[in-house]
Formats: structure tokens, C-alpha cells, sequence
């Protein structure tokens, strides 16, 4: 199970606050905490700095890896702020978050892909905007992975995002994302599965739970990797075990993270 730790994104008011203060020693304690909690790779976004985000993504890549000497996911849907990051990188295979198959963002972030021999993250999105079934779902991820590895990317390398919308929205939200990694599982075996687990409890109570309860369920059907900001211990997730309740640890200081 690889573990993306996404805790570093501006859209979060404490990060934001820490990268325009320049709080370098905040942002270190975060990177170093998500490692320390079983992350193997540190997710940075900070596509909510418009006006600067090439220069704060620069500073903020540079920051978290005087912490911790782990790779990188870097999240923009600014390719040129994805290029400026990528020549950054120091340590391990850096991994892309993230390609969809809509014509203009695949053509703009492959070559980075390739240049840089990238792990990428495809979102199952086209240029029809979002899927709202499973069947849609699987259109999206068979154009992706030809696509991809017709222009020369391994298919070891291919984390497919099946695009976990809000149960809070549609009812039926968990089910198409677990009959699309099935399907993927089936029909893909080589390529990878990760998910933005967070995106399924938004707008409801009890979370943690939510999330974890989902966790379980997507690794029973072939879920390999994950994008979580609530970190589970490596061993929990290495036997593949429930927890019994909310296991992640938020970080300490002066800006306490929230629930």
C-alpha cells in the first residue's frame, strides 16, 4: 500500500497562513509528522496561490524536503507550475497529481511525465467533465491507460483515480468507486489504484469514521494507494486491519490541525 500524505495544500487555512508567513518550521513539522505516521510520499499543493504559485511552490518544495528525504507528489493544474516543481525534486521517482483525459490537460502535463519518468496520478475525468457512473468511469479509464502507455509510460508507473465524489451528494457515490477499482483490478492488472478518501465523507458527520470504513472496503476490491490526509499506521495498513477508531495523530504547535 503506498500512502500519500496530503496535508500540505493551501486550501487549508492553517497551510495557507504557514506559506505566506513563510513559516518554514511549521511545514517541516508537517512533512515529518506524515512521514513519521507511515506516508511514503508527501502530496504539495498550493494551486490556491494564483498570483505566486510558481514562486511558492518553489519555496515550499524546497522546505519540506530540508525535512524529510522522502519523494514527492506535486498537485497543480498549472503545468508550468508542475515543470518549475519537478526540476526541484531530489529524492525518489517524483510522482504527478495529476492527468486527466481531457485533450488540452493530457497533452500539457505528458511531456512532463516523460521527461521527468514520473509516477502519475490519472483522474478519471474527459473533456465531458466529471463521471457520474461506474460505466462512464471505465470509458475514461481504458482511454487513459492506452493513451499513457502508448506514449511510453510503464504501466507500473499509472495510479488510477476512479474520482471519489461526496456520499453526502449522491447515495450511490461509494458503489460506482468500488465497481470501477473492481473493474480496473480485472481488466488492468499491472497499473495502480489510489483514491482521495476524504472526498467521499464531505459534508457529513462522524468523518474519520466514514473514511475509514470506505479505506477498508476499497482495499477488499483492489485499492493499492492512497491520498488521505488522516494518516493510518503502517502496520494497520499492511495487514489490511479495520481500526477501531480515529488512529491519526494531528500534528502539534502553534496551529492545531483540524478534526
Amino acid at each position: 500500500m503506498l500512502i500519500v500524505g496530503e496535508l500540505i495544500n493551501t486550501s487549508r487555512s492553517q497551510v495557507k497562513s504557514a506559506v505566506e508567513e513563510k513559516d518554514a518550521e511549521f511545514i517541516k513539522k508537517l512533512a515529518h509528522d506524515q512521514i513519521a505516521n507511515g506516508a511514503h510520499y508527501i502530496d504539495v499543493n498550493c494551486g490556491t496561490m494564483i498570483h505566486n504559485e510558481e514562486e511558492t511552490m518553489r519555496w515550499l518544495v524546497e522546505t519540506v524536503q530540508e525535512a524529510v528525504e522522502a519523494p514527492l507528489c506535486i498537485d497543480s493544474p498549472n503545468p508550468k507550475a508542475l515543470a518549475v516543481r519537478l526540476s526541484l525534486c531530489r529524492f525518489g521517482q517524483p510522482m504527478v497529481n495529476s492527468i486527466t483525459a481531457e485533450e488540452e490537460r493530457f497533452s500539457a502535463v505528458l511531456p512532463l511525465v516523460l521527461e521527468y519518468k514520473c509516477k502519475v496520478v490519472a483522474l478519471c475525468m474527459d473533456d465531458t467533465g466529471m463521471p457520474e457512473t461506474a460505466e462512464d468511469r471505465f470509458a475514461i479509464v481504458d482511454k487513459l491507460i492506452a493513451n499513457l502507455t502508448k506514449a511510453g509510460v510503464a504501466p507500473s508507473d499509472i495510479y488510477i483515480d476512479p474520482l471519489v465524489k461526496p456520499l453526502s451528494t449522491n447515495d450511490r457515490a461509494a458503489l460506482e468507486v468500488l465497481e470501477t477499482v473492481e473493474y480496473i483490478r480485472q481488466n488492468h492488472p499491472d497499473v495502480h489504484i489510489i483514491c482521495g478518501m476524504s472526498n467521499i465523507s464531505y459534508g457529513l458527520p462522524q468523518r474519520k469514521l466514514l473514511n475509514q470504513a470506505f479505506f477498508v472496503q476499497l482495499m477488499t476490491v483492489g485499492m493499492d494507494s492512497t491520498l488521505w490526509k488522516y494518516i493510518l499506521p503502517r502496520h494497520i495498513i499492511l495487514n489490511h486491519q479495520a481500526p477501531p477508531g480515529p488512529v491519526w495523530q494531528s500534528p502539534g504547535g502553534e496551529r492545531q490541525q483540524p478534526p
